[in-house]
């Protein structure tokens, strides 16, 4: 599946270096506004303790993990929506991803400019909420004068587009973003189409100095952004951007050991991959064989012959059954055959709702 997040924040708060680090794509990254002008995208393998086990279990000629792609975005500033600081390629960037990672600067540093000459991390979130809000406000004006005409005209489908038209007019002039507002199903298939960029799931990325890490709740700077961050019922998780980028030039077993140096269970990717997947809904089913051993990721709540389509559009096409076991069981187990004879293992048909950690192996005939 082809989904993205968009790592955004104002210039200076650490953005490029932690794309740097988490894709070990090379972005420029320098002391100034700006370095970053055409978005720079990375593929970052996704880890999955389960894939290892797997692999260990079946032995397969080669594994595959899946992966998930980050988009690098230039730092907007008070208003890009009008223009500032290339700030509409800025927004039209933004509004190619599915999901926003917006990185919050809380630490100190002389060494490193502020572009509004201070540390305020709940200045630096309304600033660019701000901006996306008001770019939005833009795209509901526009379209508003034609909706309202056939809407006069008792067009069915214009009515219910003016109503939600008006509704989110009416929240961008209070300064709200467009997921705050509830929507009915039918309605919310009409948002998606704006393509709004408030509409988007949030992450708010704490990036904190290296001696901070493991006293992040003693951080003041953090403390309000959760505080904001709660109010959106949105997420906030705490990494040093400098640390990542000391992190991606280790192999694995320098690399646990660094972490466990440092007293920290996982790496910042880590927990950024993790809590986008939530923020998207994601999850990972597998297919295990000789020649190889994968992970998959899908949506969650669509049904086999989608999730099938993942691998090929034959496979959904020609969908017959899923024969499927949890990766649970297949493990208690110990291998396929004996996950059979527990009666583990399941022929599921075409309304079977796919579960994270399912082992699938699809039949199909086109």
């Amino acid at each position: 599946m082809a989904l993205t997040a968009g790592i955004v924040g104002l210039p200076n708060v650490g953005k490029s270096t932690l794309f740097n680090a988490i894709t070990q794509a090379g972005a420029e990254s320098a002391n100034y506004p700006f370095c970053t002008i055409d978005p720079n995208v990375g593929i970052v393998e996704v880890p999955d303790q389960r894939l290892n086990r797997l692999t260990e279990l079946v032995k397969p000629k080669k594994t595959v993990p899946t992966a998930f792609e980050f988009t690098d975005i230039a730092g907007i500033v008070k208003g890009a929506s009008k223009g500032e600081g290339l700030g509409n390629q800025f927004l039209s960037h933004i509004r190619q991803v599915d999901a926003i990672c917006h990185v919050v600067r809380c630490f100190q540093d002389d060494n490193i400019t502020h572009v509004a000459g201070t540390v305020d991390p709940i200045s630096d979130i309304e600033t660019i909420n701000l901006e996306l809000i008001l770019a939005d406000l833009e795209t509901v004006t526009k379209r508003l004068p034609r909706v309202e005409k056939l809407a006069r005209q008792k067009d069915k489908e214009a009515l219910i587009e003016f109503e939600i038209l008006t509704k989110l007019k009416e929240a961008f002039e209070q300064e709200k973003p467009a997921r705050s507002i509830s929507f009915t199903d039918e309605q919310f298939k009409i948002v998606k189409g704006l393509h709004l960029l408030t509409q988007k799931p949030v992450l708010y990325v704490a990036n904190v100095g290296e001696d901070e890490l493991l006293d992040a709740d003693q951080n003041p700077y953090i403390n309000k952004v959760r505080e904001f961050a709660s109010n959106e019922q949105a997420e906030v998780i705490v990494i040093s951007a400098k640390v990542e980028s000391e992190i991606a030039e280790l192999d694995g077993e320098e690399k646990t050991m660094f972490l466990e140096e440092l007293g920290i269970p996982e790496s910042g990717l880590d927990q950024l991959i993790k809590a986008t997947y939530q923020l998207l809904g994601l999850a990972t089913y597998f297919t295990a064989g000789e020649q190889e051993v994968r992970a998959w990721t899908f949506r969650k709540g669509i049904k086999a012959p989608q999730a099938a389509g993942i691998i090929h559009t034959d496979f959904e096409r020609g969908f017959i059954r899923a024969e499927t076991v949890s990766y649970v069981d297949l493990v208690e187990a110990g291998s396929m055959s004996v996950a059979r004879e527990r009666g583990k293992v399941r022929l599921e048909g075409k309304d079977y709702v796919v579960k994270d950690g399912d082992v699938i192996h699809f039949r199909f005939n086109v």
